[in-house]
């Protein structure tokens, strides 16, 4: 019996369907592992964990027509709807020592006002909401992002190609390309597989693109896909790439960055998955 074609594209790691042939397609040894929680950019802080955490700006106050990536803050800094002036955050985040390496500022640990002020400005530049200075998980991923631009591949694990390069790191949760020795798509944040969903490791090429597919498992809008194996793809979300438990196997971009992608890439061109989604 034919199967169409819109059968072999869903966007879940658990489906079996058809692809075509990976590069070397390397299993992952860590493959089996199960993340201990749902939450993708949070790790475990002396000071607080990921229960004690919320996000920092309730549904009802984000600013309409601008993507905003929501910060998790203390329970007792969420921003309240109708409030308008936000108090520069005394608490050390789980992710201080981070953002003061990255910000210039004396790597101690702990918050101080100058501190704040430094958090502040990098979370208003990045549109991080709320901007009070609490370095929370968002503001540690969009450091890590930062970090990467000056060398991604420092650590040599994306394969150094002729060809373009599309480079996956699980581990840290970024993206970008290469080519040649050469960055030509800087890092940007993802949002990988969900726990039971995580996305495959190995090195694939792209074997399809589709500017505005819709998943026919999900019904789930997935702009800019692009198909790399028996499924998962990388593709643009309208939420903020930041929250929720992860996707069913895709890489997540945000839509300015996976426009970014759509007009480097090509059908053909390699994707190098490699490393595991942080745990909590």
């Amino acid at each position: 019996m034919k199967r169409t074609l819109p059968a072999l594209l869903v966007c879940a790691s658990l489906l079996v369907v058809a692809g075509p042939p990976a590069v070397a397609v390397a299993p992952s040894p860590t493959v089996a592992v199960r993340h201990a929680s749902a939450r993708a950019v949070t790790q475990p802080s002396a000071a607080f964990g990921p229960s004690d955490l919320v996000p920092g700006v309730p549904r009802t106050v984000r600013e309409p027509g601008r993507q905003l990536h929501i910060e998790y803050v203390p329970r007792s800094e969420a921003q309240r709807p109708g409030t308008r002036a936000l108090r520069c955050s005394a608490a050390t985040g789980p992710y201080q020592r981070q953002a003061e390496r990255y910000l210039g500022r004396e790597v101690d640990g702990r918050q101080s006002a100058g501190d704040c002020r430094a958090i502040r400005r990098f979370q208003q530049t990045h549109r991080i909401a709320p901007a009070t200075g609490f370095a929370g998980p968002v503001t540690g991923a969009m450091v890590r992002v930062m970090r990467a631009r000056k060398d991604p591949n420092r650590a040599g694990h994306c394969p150094d190609r002729a060809e373009r390069t599309v480079c996956v790191d699980l581990n840290r949760q970024l993206m970008w390309v290469q080519q040649d020795g050469r960055v030509i798509l800087d890092p940007v944040a993802i949002r990988s597989g969900a726990p039971t969903m995580e996305t495959r490791t190995g090195t694939y090429r792209i074997y399809l693109r589709h500017r505005r597919h819709i998943s026919n498992l999900y019904g789930t809008s997935m702009p800019y896909a692009q198909f790399f194996d028996r499924g998962e793809a990388l593709h643009g979300v309208y939420e903020d790439i930041f929250s929720g438990a992860g996707s069913h196997g895709c890489v997540n971009l945000t839509m300015t960055d996976a426009r970014r992608a759509w007009e480097v890439l090509d059908k053909g061109d390699i994707v190098h998955v490699w490393g595991r989604k942080p745990g909590v």
